[in-house]
């Protein structure tokens, strides 16, 4: 079975593009479309969201990966908190489900025709949203509170139910809701709860239903959520989450694995680059080489097999310096991962 490639999901702003500015262009984008206006058609929604969203997903499409998770450009956190937000200001943490949408995908899926005949094939789509526990951490802290946890995981389902597309020209191939704090700042709560949790956030068919990790370390406290496909993790930078996490163990779930096999973690890449002299690095200093990333998915490939169903960069590039050089690291991983051999033993 091939490993498709897909990424995790946020991508640096274009060149010139201001942080507010354009979170300000992506609150008045998303009010616009709660209102049924079409955001194509207002000159100052089309020029400070919509073509850099569209932009910045071309780049990331053009890269050659199988699935391309939208841009994820303004505030993971407050993508869904803002919409939780206005709910708290009627007494819920339960976002109403016209309310519930993320305005990329939106976006996308209005231009999905120009898209898909620009790239010559039919868009394949991976959806983000930073998941109901992660809300919960930023919202009210690691008290639990049932009520409030399960209007979070329902609120989360609402937003990938309204993700899910598929038609002629684009399909919403894999929902992914991204946990990054669990397994090292968890809420205290029994295993049970944590995964009724999630099993009600993954309440939802259509799309491959993937939850992405920084740790592994909590990798077994969700084996018991029946609906979660395939559990995704960080190896390229952190090596010792694979060790945590054997094939038999995903084989006794029936879970599948995807498995981060280049490095994102543009901080430390900096701090090693400017040990060595490199003060102002260049696009291709930063992005590692396709033998590397090559080595590291045989590695991680030949200990799952086919269960490792995806692979691509550890985690997001939102804060990566440039476009090209995020776009350069996606590159290198398609390329890398497309050159292994088919079949690994």
């Amino acid at each position: 079975m091939d490993t498709l490639v897909d990424d995790i999901g946020s991508f640096p702003l274009p060149s010139g593009v201001g942080r507010e500015s354009f979170s300000k262009a992506y609150q008045l984008a998303r009010e616009a479309i709660f209102q049924g206006k079409d955001i194509t058609k207002d000159d100052f929604l089309k020029n400070n969201f919509c073509s850099i969203i569209l932009g910045s997903f071309r780049k990331k499409v053009a890269s050659g990966l199988d699935v391309v998770n939208f841009p994820q450009q303004y505030d993971g956190i407050k993508q869904v908190g803002d919409a939780v937000h206005v709910a708290m200001e009627k007494g819920s943490f339960l976002v109403e489900e016209k309310n519930a949408v993320l305005p990329e995908v939106y976006l996308i899926n209005q231009e999905a025709k120009a898209l898909s005949e620009e790239f010559g094939k039919k868009i394949q789509l991976r959806v983000s949203i930073f998941g109901p526990l992660e809300q919960y951490l930023h919202e009210v802290g690691k008290t639990p509170y049932q009520d409030v946890l399960d209007a979070l995981a329902e609120t989360i389902r609402r937003f990938a139910k309204n993700s899910i597309l598929n038609n002629k020209y684009i399909e919403t191939k894999v929902v992914s809701i991204d946990e990054p704090s669990f397994g090292f700042n968890n809420i205290q709560a029994t295993p049970d709860v944590i995964c009724e949790v999630l099993e009600k956030a993954f309440d939802f068919q259509g799309a491959v239903r993937q939850i992405h990790l920084h740790s592994a370390s909590g990798v077994h406290d969700l084996l018991c959520v029946k609906n979660l496909d395939v559990l995704s993790f960080e190896y390229a930078a952190s090596p010792s989450n694979i060790e945590a996490v054997p094939k038999s163990m995903l084989e006794k779930a029936d879970k599948q694995i995807r498995v981060g096999v280049s490095r994102t973690d543009i901080d430390s890449i900096l701090a090693e680059l400017y040990e060595k002299g490199v003060a102002k690095p260049s696009a291709e200093q930063l992005v590692e080489s396709e033998e590397s990333i090559r080595k590291r998915y045989k590695f991680a490939k030949e200990k799952y097999g086919d269960r490792m169903t995806f692979t691509g960069p550890d985690c997001g590039l939102g804060g990566w310096p440039s476009q090209e050089a995020a776009q350069l690291l996606l590159e290198h991983t398609v390329k890398a991962v497309k050159a292994a051999p088919t079949r690994l033993t």
